[in-house]
Parts: C-alpha cells; sequence; structure tokens
C-alpha cells in the first residue's frame, strides 16, 4: 500500500496542520468511499494507500476481548481509589498495552471505548461495575485522569484516542432501548451532564458514543444536546460512535422513524459520525446512506462533517504519520511495572467500612477463609483474559502461610438422582486441553461457542458429587469436581466445559424448579429443561427429566467444621459479575443471595471473630453489627488476592473511599426508572435518611486530625486550606474530602456537595497542608427561571472531612452573586419544561429534532409548579401550546382554577401543537399551578393583557 506521505500533495506533508491535509483527503475521495468510512469498519481505499480502520476497542479497567492483558480492578473500584494520579496511571499501562498487542494483532483498535461515565445514580442497575461514581465531580476527575493516560502527554499525537461512554442517563437495563430518562433541567445541567462536561472540556477525549435509551422522549442517537452541549465544550473534533445495533433500534425497537434511511439520516445530521451496527458488515448501513442521500435527506456536505471527525482522529493517532508517530514502537506489555501498579490499584480499592479492631491480623494468626468468592478471581464482561491470577485464598497462604489457613467453600456438594434411580455423571475426560474463554480474543466476544470436544453428561448408579452455588433469584451453578461448570453449547448437550460462567448469553446457569415430588432443572441460556437419553444429557423442548436433589453436604456444614478453631474467619462474599446484576440485566434487591447469608451466618456462629470481605461489582444491603470487620472491593483485577491479603495483614493501610452511597433496605431506593435525583432525593447529594455506608466513607489503620482551616474567597474562586496529621503509628493515607452546602437556599440544593479532594500519604506524627482553588462557578445552580447558571448570594458551608458525613472541619463564607428575579412571563412566557416542581408528569419530547414537552405519566393527571412568577399589572388570558387530547388547569398556588383548557378533539399526531386560550386574571408576583389531565403535551404557556 502506497505510504501517505509520497507524492500526495498537502495530504502527505506532515508538517501541514491537519485540518489542511484532512481537506485534501476529502477532496480526493469518492462519495461511495466517504459512505463506507461511516460503518464502524471502514474498508480500506488502497488507491490512495489508506489503510482499513475500526472504530471501538473495549479498554474499561485494561485491554478487553483481544486475549491475554493487564487485568486492572473494575472501574468501580478504581473510582474508590479516590486517586486521579493512579487512575492515570493506569489508563497510561492500558494505552501502552493496546499499543502493544496492536503491533501483533491488527485487530486491536486504537480508538478505545472506555471510560464509562455514566453516574451511579441508582445501585441496582447492572452496569454500576463500569462507572466510577454517584458524583460528577469525583466521576470526572476519575475519567479525565484515564483519559489522559489513555491519550499520553505528545501535544500531537495520540496513544490512544478514549470514547466516553454512554451518552445520556443511562442507569437502566431493564427495556433499556426504548425506556426514556425523565430528565429535568435542572438534573441535566447540574448533574448528568457535568460528568461528560468536565472530562470533554479536559481536552484528552476524542469523542462519545450515545447510550442505547432514550432521554426526554427522544433516542439519544438523535439528540440535539451533541449539538447544543457536547461539540460546544472544546474546539477539537469528537468522533460520535453509535453503540452496537442502536441506529437499527431506531426503527426496529423504538419504533421512531418509519424508515432505516429517515434514521440514519436524522442520526448522521444530529451528529453520529460512525455506525456501530450488524457486526463486520458494513452493506446494510452503506445501503442505508445512499437510500438517505438518493432521498434527499442528506448532502453530501453532511458526510463530510462525519468522515471529517472520523479522520481528525486518525490523524492524531499517527496512521497517516508513522515516521514521526512517537507511539509507534510502544512495546510494553506485562511489565514488571504494570503487575505492580495493578497491585497497588487493587490496593488502594479496598474499602475498610468496619473494624472493632480485629483488624489487621497478627502474622500468626489462624485463618478460617470461607465463602463462595473466597478461591475465585472473577473477571466481567470487558476484562480480558487474565495472565496472571490471585485469588484470596492465594493471597492468604501466600502472606500466612498455607499451614494457618483452612478453607472452605461453602457450596452445597449434591447429587442429581434421575427417575429412573441413575444419578448424573461427569465422563473423565483425561485428554481434553485446559481452554480459558476467550483467550484467543475476538472482535465480538459475543459470538463466541461452548466447546462440543468433552464428553457430554451422561447417568450411572455412582454418578459424580457437583458443587451447587445459588448466585441469588434461584440462578444455580453445577461445578464438576475438576473444576469445570456445566455449560451448554449448540449441540444441546449439557458438559463439564466451562473455565467460569460467563458470555454474552450465559449458558452455565441453571434453575431448580418443583415439579411432584422432584424438580426439573431449567437451562437459562436456552431456557430448555434438561433430559436424560440414551445418548447422553441434553436440554431438550419434550420429556423433562425429574431429579430428586440429593445434598451429600450443606455448605453450611463446611463452614462450621473450619471455623469453630480459627482464631479469625473471613467470609468472602459478593457476585459472579456474569450473574445476576450486569449488562442486559438490572438487580432487583440490595441483599446478598440468600446461601451466601447463610454461609455468613453459620461462620458468625461458630466464631463471633467474623470478618466480612465482599467483592462485588455494587453496594449490599447487609447487618454490619454483629461482625468484627467489614471490608469491600471490587473484583480488583489480576492481583485481588494479593491485595485484600495485604490489608487483612496490615502491610497496608486501607485507604479506598465508597464512590456511592450504601443504601441499608431495598426500601430506602426510588425506582430504577427514576432520574430525577432531585425530586427522588437520590444519591448522597439528596437522600435524607439513615445510609449504611455514606459516600466517602472508609476507614484506616491509623487516625488522622484535622486542623487550621483557612478560606480566602477571590473574585473567580475561593481558597480553602487545612492541615491533616497522621495521629496513628502507621503510614496511611488519607482521603480529605471538602464539600459545601448552601445555607439558606431558595430552591431545593444538595445536602452537601463534593468541591474537591485529595488522598495523601503520611507517615506516623506527619502533617500535610492541603489546598484547594475552588472556581466560584462550583457554587452555581441551574436557575430554571432564567434558563442559565446563578451563582446565589449569601452564605454557604465549607465542610471538610474524611467522608461526606464525617465532618471534621466546618466554617461558612458569604459569597456575592445574582439575586432571585421572578419569572417575566408576560414577556417571555413559560417553557413547560421548566417547572421548580412535579408531581405524576414526565418530560417528552416536543418535536423529533429538538424541544421538550411535559405530560402526565400514562395519561393520567399530573402538576407543574412554577414559583415566583411576575404577572406585571396584570394579565387577562393564558394561553397554551399542546398536542394529543386532555385538559390543562390553571391555578395560583393555594388557590381554586381560575382558567380551564381543554383539547377535546385529539391532535392528529403527538407532533401536532395547537394553541388554546381563555380568560385568566393575575397581578404581581405568585407561584403558578398547572394541573394536566389525560393524554396530553404541554409544551408552552403564554400571558396576555
Amino acid at each position: 500500500m502506497l505510504p501517505l506521505h509520497l507524492g500526495l500533495g498537502d495530504l502527505g506533508d506532515p508538517h501541514l496542520p491537519f485540518a489542511k491535509r484532512i481537506d485534501d483527503l476529502l477532496s480526493r475521495l469518492t462519495r461511495q468511499e466517504k459512505i463506507s468510512f461511516l460503518h464502524q469498519f471502514a474498508p480500506a481505499v488502497e488507491r490512495l494507500g489508506i489503510a482499513a480502520f475500526r472504530t471501538g476497542q473495549e479498554a474499561l479497567h485494561g485491554v478487553a476481548w483481544m486475549g491475554p492483558a493487564t487485568v486492572f480492578p473494575q472501574a468501580v473500584g478504581l473510582g474508590a481509589t479516590w486517586n486521579p494520579e493512579l487512575v492515570r496511571r493506569v489508563g497510561e499501562a492500558v494505552s501502552k498495552e493496546v499499543r502493544a498487542m496492536r503491533a501483533g494483532d491488527d485487530r486491536v483498535g486504537l480508538n478505545v471505548w472506555s471510560p464509562t461515565v455514566n453516574l451511579l445514580r441508582h445501585p441496582l442497575w447492572g452496569r454500576n461495575e463500569e462507572g466510577y461514581s454517584e458524583d460528577p465531580k469525583l466521576t470526572s476527575a476519575i475519567a479525565t485522569a484515564y483519559t489522559q493516560g489513555l491519550r499520553g502527554d505528545h501535544p500531537t499525537y495520540w496513544r490512544t484516542a478514549p470514547v466516553l461512554k454512554h451518552w445520556l442517563a443511562h442507569n437502566n437495563e431493564t427495556d433499556r432501548s426504548v425506556t426514556s430518562s425523565s430528565v429535568r433541567p435542572r438534573v441535566l445541567h447540574e448533574y448528568d451532564l457535568r460528568a461528560f462536561r468536565e472530562t470533554v472540556e479536559a481536552g484528552a477525549v476524542a469523542g462519545v458514543m450515545p447510550a442505547y435509551n432514550l432521554v426526554n422522549g427522544r433516542p439519544n442517537h438523535v439528540s440535539p444536546y451533541l449539538r447544543e452541549h457536547l461539540r460546544a465544550w472544546t474546539e477539537q473534533e469528537l468522533l460520535v460512535c453509535s453503540d452496537a445495533g442502536a441506529p437499527s433500534n431506531l426503527v426496529d425497537s423504538e419504533h421512531y422513524f418509519d424508515t432505516h434511511e429517515e434514521a440514519t439520516a436524522a442520526s448522521l445530521t444530529a451528529g453520529v459520525d460512525s455506525f456501530t451496527d450488524h457486526g463486520t458488515d458494513g452493506s446494510k448501513i452503506t445501503a442505508r446512506l445512499q437510500g438517505a442521500l438518493d432521498q434527499g435527506l442528506l448532502t453530501e456536505a453532511d458526510l463530510d462533517t462525519a468522515v471529517r471527525r472520523q479522520l481528525s482522529v486518525r490523524f492524531r493517532l499517527g496512521e497517516f504519520d508513522p515516521h514521526y508517530d512517537p507511539h509507534a514502537g510502544t512495546g510494553e506489555f506485562d511489565t514488571p511495572a504494570h503487575r505492580a501498579l495493578a497491585r497497588e490499584a487493587a490496593e488502594q480499592a479496598v474499602v475498610l467500612l468496619r473494624n472493632d479492631g480485629v483488624l489487621p491480623l497478627a502474622p500468626d494468626t489462624r485463618i478460617a477463609v470461607v465463602g463462595l468468592l473466597a478461591d475465585e478471581c472473577k473477571l466481567d464482561w470487558y476484562s480480558g483474559t487474565l495472565i496472571h491470577r490471585s485469588t484470596p485464598l492465594e493471597g492468604l497462604y501466600e502472606r500466612f502461610g498455607a499451614e494457618r489457613v483452612e478453607f472452605a467453600e461453602g457450596v452445597d456438594r449434591v447429587l442429581l438422582k434421575t427417575s429412573a434411580g441413575t444419578f448424573l455423571k461427569v465422563p473423565s475426560a483425561p485428554e481434553a486441553a485446559d481452554e480459558v474463554r476467550g483467550a484467543e480474543g475476538a472482535l465480538d466476544p459475543a459470538l463466541l461457542a461452548g466447546r462440543t470436544d468433552l464428553p457430554p453428561l451422561t447417568a450411572d448408579t455412582t454418578g459424580t458429587e457437583l458443587a451447587l452455588a445459588d448466585w441469588g433469584e434461584g440462578l444455580l451453578t453445577l461445578r464438576a469436581p475438576d473444576g469445570r461448570y456445566l455449560s451448554v453449547a449448540e449441540d444441546g448437550c449439557l458438559r463439564a466445559s466451562a473455565d467460569q460462567p460467563g458470555g454474552w448469553i450465559v449458558q452455565e446457569t441453571f434453575r431448580l424448579e418443583p415439579h411432584g415430588n422432584g424438580h426439573l432443572l431449567k437451562h437459562m441460556g436456552t431456557g430448555r429443561h434438561v433430559s436424560v437419553a440414551a445418548e447422553g444429557v441434553k436440554v431438550a423442548e419434550e420429556n423433562p427429566e425429574i431429579f430428586e436433589l440429593i445434598v451429600v453436604e450443606r455448605g453450611e456444614d463446611a463452614v462450621t467444621r473450619v471455623t469453630a478453631e480459627a482464631d479469625v474467619v473471613v467470609v468472602v462474599a459478593g457476585n459472579d459479575p456474569h450473574i445476576n446484576g450486569r449488562e442486559t440485566e438490572d438487580r432487583t434487591t440490595l441483599r446478598l443471595p440468600a446461601q451466601q447469608e447463610r454461609i455468613l451466618e453459620a461462620a458468625r456462629t461458630a466464631n463471633p471473630r467474623t470478618v466480612l470481605a465482599l467483592v462485588s461489582a455494587y453496594p449490599y444491603a447487609i447487618e454490619p453489627g454483629h461482625l468484627s470487620a467489614v471490608l469491600w472491593t471490587a473484583h480488583g483485577g489480576q492481583a485481588a488476592g494479593t491485595a485484600l491479603a495485604r490489608i487483612l495483614a496490615g502491610d497496608v493501610s486501607p485507604a479506598g473511599r465508597l464512590p456511592q452511597t450504601w443504601y441499608a433496605d431495598d426500601a430506602d431506593l426510588p425506582d430504577l426508572l427514576d432520574y430525577d435525583v432531585i425530586g427522588a432525593r437520590q444519591t448522597y447529594l439528596y437522600f435524607e435518611g439513615t445510609p449504611l455506608f455514606p459516600f466517602g466513607h472508609g476507614l484506616s489503620y491509623a487516625s488522622f486530625a484535622y486542623a487550621d482551616l483557612a478560606v480566602g474567597v477571590g473574585d473567580d474562586s475561593a481558597r480553602v486550606s487545612f492541615t491533616v496529621t497522621n495521629t496513628g503509628d502507621v503510614t496511611a493515607d488519607e482521603v480529605a474530602q471538602l464539600y459545601t452546602r448552601p445555607v439558606d437556599p431558595s430552591v431545593t440544593r444538595p445536602r452537601r456537595e463534593l468541591l474537591a479532594h485529595r488522598r495523601v500519604t503520611l507517615a506516623p506524627g506527619e502533617k500535610a497542608e492541603v489546598s484547594f482553588e475552588v472556581p466560584l462557578s462550583a457554587f452555581a445552580f441551574w436557575d430554571v427561571a432564567r434558563g442559565d447558571w446563578r451563582l446565589e448570594p449569601g452564605p454557604y458551608d465549607l465542610l471538610v472531612g474524611a467522608s461526606s458525613e464525617d465532618v471534621r472541619l466546618r466554617t461558612t463564607v458569604t459569597l456575592d452573586g445574582e439575586p432571585a428575579a421572578p419569572r417575566p412571563v408576560l414577556r417571555r412566557g413559560l417553557s413547560a419544561v421548566d417547572f421548580d416542581e412535579q408531581s405524576g408528569t414526565e418530560i417528552v419530547d416536543r418535536t423529533k429534532v429538538s424541544g421538550d414537552a411535559v405530560t402526565p405519566m400514562a395519561g393520567g393527571t399530573g402538576e407543574l409548579l412554577y414559583r415566583a412568577c411576575d404577572f406585571g399589572a396584570g394579565v387577562t388570558g393564558v394561553s397554551v401550546e399542546v398536542a394529543g387530547e386532555g385538559t390543562v388547569e390553571v391555578s395560583l398556588a393555594g388557590g381554586p382554577t381560575l382558567a380551564t383548557l381543554t383539547l377535546a378533539t385529539p391532535t392528529p399526531g403527538p407532533y401536532d401543537y395547537t394553541t388554546l386560550d381563555a380568560p385568566f386574571t393575575a397581578g404581581g408576583v405568585h407561584d403558578l399551578r398547572l394541573r394536566l389531565r389525560g393524554p396530553l403535551r404541554l409544551a408552552l404557556v403564554g400571558f396576555s393583557g
């Protein structure tokens, strides 16, 4: 292929600005070549020496899907470190491994789809593991650090090109491609946009990926916010890559457009530049784009805009300047430094939630370690394949010596007896090679097939004892004595063949369904029941086998046996990232699965000195009062076990902090689909109850004293400083946190809000001064009355401490700002969406292109409140712009209905608005209340007179 720097004028001149070279390249591409570039897998243009290119390389906490790589802690674990500099180094290591792997495998892409900056608003979200925090400030700090590491520090050429996921307001897997997140303007600006904005403005982001869901009734893939907000935050060209299959969803599942040509054109003009659809086959997308051009829905200028954005990323990656690309020779892969960093990150992610003094453990402690996660090093959907592996049990063996550690997994040991009196049998397979799922790498791991080289299960008079683990909701895994999990491949046969549960559709989970005097065994991946036939055991539509479950040993009995004589029991509990809470599947409860609660209770009953180590992708609601200590860590990657053992031993003092609130009960949670964090009082910002453990919480083996708080307010910022002293007897990290809250706000504001934080390492007796320069804009809120940010004048508390609730120092400062002003409704009217309070309503799309309207939920009744409306000397009429059918009742707050406007005849469609008028008399400043009845969309309210 012809190198671009030879004989191609401006295009091949590395000394010219990228923009000029891109102009030159665009002028050389044909229309068909431009169209072909808009699919995820852009083909080569050999006549110009342009190589093939693909968007999208998963790299959330290590290089994913492409085989062995260094595996760092899950993203939520990186968030728990509260350490941007550490996370920057992780991003740097990941990007170097991307480059090193690409040198040997051109399937590895440099456009990385990481990090995920969706806020962890609701702890039941199945993808909680992918985000950093429920707080936008912490999320943006960690995300910015990771993108800076991924990008590299060369001023011109990027090591990798990070794409932020998933734009926007995306926290539910349940019906995720058809549900709409109702996001009021304050929540939009103060919460959901903020994490994206601060990360993009930091300058190391190459693009974003829209989410599957809709926001305010409009799919994210045609969101006007891409243009109105995202592209206004930076002068850099940003590449917007669709999520997989989402372009087709606009027609197929969302039914938002009638044809794929319309949908594709709308996405492109809204700002989507690369279409991830139909795998490697770009023919359908290119046909849709050509059809949209033929129908006049697109112009070639629209194509040029999208192609330009892609080429901008490719130029920044050095593709067209291989001799000048400083990253071209990067070969750092699985280095000692990367291994050490993986351990350091895993150690810093551990959060000590409770400790009565049992920790750290003395070197001669006799330990019983039990639990379903005790000898596991779990991976998630976005992990690479492990090169190195460390489980908690292995870590404790290594640190304390195998002779001082006893182990019981706590699974039930069972036999499955058939109606014929035989038992399920796992045949021996001595010649079978060990295989690890995904070890060879795959562009789409969802397409990986199960193993068929092993013999199917049979039935005989003795059977095979299986390890049964119940992961909650009745979902079971069954494991053979050799460690392989029972799984089902494409031929329907049941085999002991999987190294771990996994895959896009998990084939290793089952459910026991009561049936007569026994149970049917349902395979969840196929939805079929297990049957026993002469040729082996398989899943089938007919003749399900009725099994008797014979428990050879209960897990609790094994736990009791090994724990009674131990000095300390460590119960390792948590989740399997592929079961009950993952992409496509939300959790239904905060509770631990019942089997794990029984294991914990058995351990605690046998030995009161019990430590609970939770290894999970999300928070749990537990009862910590009778436990000697509780720790939490996300799945910590390849060094997880070593890190946990070093924390337990006191080699490292724990200093992770919770990146989200841990609620005490399911009853504390709002509905999963309620995205109004203000109205529903969600997250630490607004939650009014008592959490199990608060945001920012985490204990240490040291103690720290805070003092010397000083505040100075300048024209644009406030400087806050204080000292932190290690008053303990071990070197330890402390995470100093600065919060604020307005003392007398005019609207609902956060109870406290993180302004800044810093993780510092202090030796015993060492003191450090911590200072923050906080822009005054950080104290502002989105004022719906004016449609802009406003710093409200008045007193603000500044709170310094070790968590959002553990406040050690406080002071109050008075800030100047802009006083509230009544809404000039006579002059400007009201946009329906700019309410102050609401009940029973949701926000929907005013048109398919832009704008918002408000409608009662499920066509019922809803109310909107607009505070401080200035009617001046008086108005005599009110008008509403509405669509659908129903009634709008207008009153002054606390008063009777003064006007009723009824749309009795339905409008032709939801976007066909009409204006209704009615007499209405009011003067001066009043709160205005609107009651909406029926399936009616309200866009605007106006006043006259």
